[in-house]
């Protein structure tokens, strides 16, 4: 079975970003598929930059926050083993 790209506790962490995604790629999807308005030139690039610009900033910073938290918990989980090394050996 494949590996995750990431553990269930940091996508957990990481869905306050992924729900803007979403709502934001649906409005990218609906203004080209259902143009409520004409397509103009300069104000239709506008709007659609102000959609996508903050959609691949957004992705790219929760991908970077992810990245953080999982190399944050994997450095957590060596020094609790560190740790526990250190008490066993301590014991005896």
């Amino acid at each position: 079975m494949a590996t995750p790209i990431f553990e269930r506790e940091t996508w957990l962490d990481i869905s306050v970003n992924i729900i803007p995604l979403v709502i934001m790629g649906f409005f990218i999807v609906f203004f080209t598929v259902a143009t409520p308005w004409e397509i103009e030139g300069l104000t239709s690039a506008i709007a659609y930059a102000l959609l996508i610009v903050p959609l691949v900033l957004l992705a790219y910073l929760t991908y970077i926050a992810a990245d953080l938290i999982e190399g944050a918990e994997s450095e957590s989980d060596a020094e609790a083993e560190l740790e526990a090394g250190g008490e066993a050996a301590i014991e005896e």
